[in-house]
């Protein structure tokens, strides 16, 4: 029972860490489109600054979360290997889980 539950707690850090890297990959694409259009519009430089320092705190976020997903990613996909859980509908969801998200390496 309890190796059960440990792929559904790896399925659940894969699923959220891959969750937190689009919501910082979203948040860098929003974040450069707001500067580009306050500096079209000529705003104040400290305005833009200050959107740039926003930015590239998103931006410095990104390869931490990476690293953390790919950890994940193989930690899950090295327990799968385990025939304990054929037939699981946990390994059914792990699999999918692994299935939708993309490792860059």
């Amino acid at each position: 029972m309890s190796a059960v539950r440990d792929l559904k707690i790896k399925t659940g850090v894969v699923k959220r860490t891959h969750k937190e890297l689009l919501f910082y990959v979203k948040e860098a694409a929003y974040q450069q489109q707001r500067i580009d259009k306050i500096v079209a519009a000529g705003a104040d430089e400290h305005d833009v600054r200050k959107q740039k320092e926003v930015l590239e705190e998103t931006t410095t976020m990104m390869p931490d979360v990476k690293k953390r997903l790919a950890d994940a990613y193989k930690t899950l996909l090295e327990c799968i290997q385990d025939p304990q859980f054929e037939g699981t509908q946990e390994l059914t969801d792990a699999r999918a889980v692994l299935a939708e998200v993309e490792i860059e390496d």
